[in-house]
C-alpha cells in the first residue's frame, strides 16, 4: 500500500475535521478562556481575573433561580414528552388511514420553526383574547394569566416544548416498536401473557435504546431552551421562566459581561456533560440492544 492510499481516508475527512474544530472545538476553548477574564466586549483590552468570574455566580441569587428554572423545565419536559409520545406510540402503531393521518398531524409542529410556534402559543395564551383562555372560561374556569404570572409562565413554556417535541418522538418510538419482531409478540400471546405483562417485560425491554437516546436528547434540548423563551417571556415575570441559555445571551449581548456569561457557559458545559456521563454509566448497562 503506497502513502497516498494510507493518507487518503485522512484527507477526506479532513475538510469535515477542520469545519467541526473551527465552529466547535474553538468556540469551546475559547470560552473557557473568556471565563478567567473580564472583558465588555468592546474594549481591546481584557482584564485577568481567574476564578472570580465563577464565584461571583455561585453567590448569584439571579444565577441559583436560573439554575433551579432550567431543571424543573428540563425535568417537566423530559417526563411528559417521553411518556406521553410513548403512550401516543402505543396507539397510533397500527395501519390504516386514521393513524397514518394522527401521525402526519402531530409531527408537523417539529417541522415548524420555533419562532412561529412561540408567536403562535403567545396568542393562545394571551389573557384577554387567547384562545385556551376562551376555551376554559366556556367550562365556568376563570382566566388564567398563562404567561404573565410566575406560577403557570414556567409551565406554559413546557406545554409549548411538549407539544413541539411530540411528534418526532412519536415517530421515534413507532419505528422502535415495528423494529421488534412480531413473534416474540406471538410467543407472549400463546402463553396468554396479559397486555400490562407484555409491555413490562417486553416492549419496555426492547424499547430502552430508543427510550435511551430520546431521553438523551430531550434532556440537551431542553439545557439549550432560547426562542420560546426569548419571544414569549424574555426571563420573566420575576425572573421565573429565566434558563441558562438566556442568562447567557442576556449577560453576553445585552449587559457585555462577556467573561461573566462565558462563565456561566463553562458551568452549563459541564452540568450537560455530567448529567449525560452519569446517564449513561447509570442506564446504559440496562439497555437491551438486540
Amino acid at each position: 500500500m503506497t502513502v497516498w492510499e494510507k493518507l487518503r481516508p485522512y484527507g477526506m475527512v479532513a475538510p469535515s475535521i477542520v469545519i467541526f474544530s473551527m465552529f466547535f472545538i474553538y468556540p469551546i476553548f475559547y470560552m473557557i478562556y473568556l471565563s478567567f477574564y473580564d472583558w465588555n466586549f468592546i474594549s481591546p483590552t481584557k482584564t485577568f481575573v481567574g476564578l472570580q468570574n465563577f464565584k461571583d455566580l455561585l453567590l448569584d441569587e439571579d444565577f441559583r433561580k436560573v439554575l433551579s428554572n432550567t431543571t424543573v423545565y428540563t425535568l417537566l419536559t423530559v417526563t411528559l414528552t417521553t411518556v406521553l409520545s410513548l403512550l401516543l406510540a402505543l396507539w397510533l402503531n397500527r395501519k390504516g388511514f386514521f393513524h397514518a393521518f394522527v401521525q402526519g398531524a402531530i409531527f408537523s409542529p417539529h417541522i415548524i420553526s420555533l419562532v412561529s410556534i412561540s408567536l403562535l402559543w403567545s396568542w393562545l395564551m394571551d389573557p384577554e383574547y387567547g384562545l385556551l383562555n376562551w376555551v376554559i372560561g366556556l367550562f365556568g374556569f376563570d382566566k388564567l394569566q398563562w404567561l404573565s404570572h410566575p406560577g403557570t409562565a414556567l409551565v406554559s413554556l413546557v406545554i409549548v416544548a411538549v407539544w413541539k417535541g411530540l411528534g418526532y418522538n412519536t415517530l421515534v418510538f413507532i419505528a422502535g416498536l415495528q423494529s421488534i419482531p412480531s413473534d416474540i409478540f406471538e410467543a407472549a400471546a400463546l402463553d396468554q401473557s396479559k397486555p400490562w405483562t407484555t409491555f413490562r417485560r417486553i416492549i419496555l425491554p426492547m424499547l430502552s435504546p430508543t427510550i435511551f437516546f430520546l431521553v438523551i436528547i430531550n434532556m440537551i434540548g431542553s439545557f439549550q431552551v432560547f426562542e420560546t423563551i426569548a419571544i414569549m417571556t424574555q426571563g420573566g415575570p420575576v425572573n421565573s421562566t429565566n434558563t441558562l441559555v438566556y442568562y447567557i445571551y442576556e449577560n453576553g449581548f445585552r449587559f457585555f459581561k462577556i467573561g461573566y456569561a462565558s462563565a456561566a457557559g463553562v458551568i452549563l458545559l459541564a452540568i450537560v456533560g455530567a448529567l449525560t456521563i452519569i446517564y449513561f454509566r447509570l442506564l446504559s448497562s440496562r439497555v437491551h440492544y438486540r
